[in-house]
């Protein structure tokens, strides 16, 4: 008899650097395989820099239309980068309000027809410490550090409600992060490691908030199936017994 594993479906994680920094140790990435590591295969496509603009040159190459397994889940994190202020040291990577609103409807456009099933989850871009943010430049810079920050946290939070409403228009569910970490006191140490990029502590929110969405869509790690069975049901004498279906 040949035993042949159950199709695991695919979590795909779509962002920008706090994404593709997700897989470190204490990340919210990790964190997910971790929970999921036997009903799951979560996919790390997160790239440092990123704005929408250039995330829609990936779509067709990440998710083609025609691939014949959809992800099941595909988390979108950007806005970040498209928050970078004009005239500033980023402002290469700047992406204005109304186009990053126009492209987060095109990344979600561009999944749903991969798979009328597939979740979609927003994530919007976490608050900015203003002041964390000089202090890592001094420290990379020194005294070559500019000193007007390249993001501001007010400009992030116009962006961070324009990832909501994207979210209310197109019916997907969204984690309001920019908000979510601000109702801490001290969130700027607690939650930023650089005034931008999250601590474990960071990571640990993304990582609750997300799996309160996907237990909300039956997605629960507890109660998806396992790909093959658990040894505690595998009998010694007869191995076989537990894959039954599986075939």
């Amino acid at each position: 008899m040949i035993i042949v594993a159950m199709m695991r479906p695919q979590f795909v994680l779509f962002g920008d650097s706090i994404t593709e920094q997700s897989f470190r140790p204490s990340g919210w990435g990790s964190a997910l395989a971790d929970c999921y590591s036997r009903q799951a295969d979560i996919v790390l496509r997160g790239y440092g820099g990123y704005n929408t603009r250039w995330a829609l040159l990936l779509l067709d190459k990440i998710f083609p239309l025609q691939s014949s397994k959809a992800p099941l889940v595909v988390t979108v994190f950007f806005g970040a980068n498209d928050a970078a202020l004009l005239g500033r040291s980023s402002e290469r990577q700047h992406v204005p309000l109304i186009e990053y609103k126009e492209n987060l409807h095109q990344i979600i456009t561009h999944l749903k027809n991969c798979s009328d099933s597939m979740l979609v989850v927003l994530i919007t871009p976490p608050p900015i410490d203003e002041n964390g943010r000089r202090e890592y430049a001094r420290a990379i810079y020194g005294e070559n550090a500019v000193e007007l920050p390249e993001r501001t946290n007010e400009t992030t939070g116009t962006y961070a409600k324009s990832c909501i409403e994207v979210a209310i228009e197109s019916r997907v569910p969204v984690i309001d992060l920019w908000s979510r970490m601000q109702e801490t006191v001290g969130w700027q140490q607690k939650y930023l490691s650089d005034g931008l990029h999250l601590t474990p502590e960071g990571n640990a929110i993304v990582h609750e908030e997300l799996l309160k969405i996907l237990s909300a869509r039956g997605l629960n790690f507890v109660d998806m199936p396992d790909d093959f069975p658990h040894h505690s049901i595998i009998d010694g004498k007869d191995p076989q017994k537990a894959f039954h279906g599986r075939e």
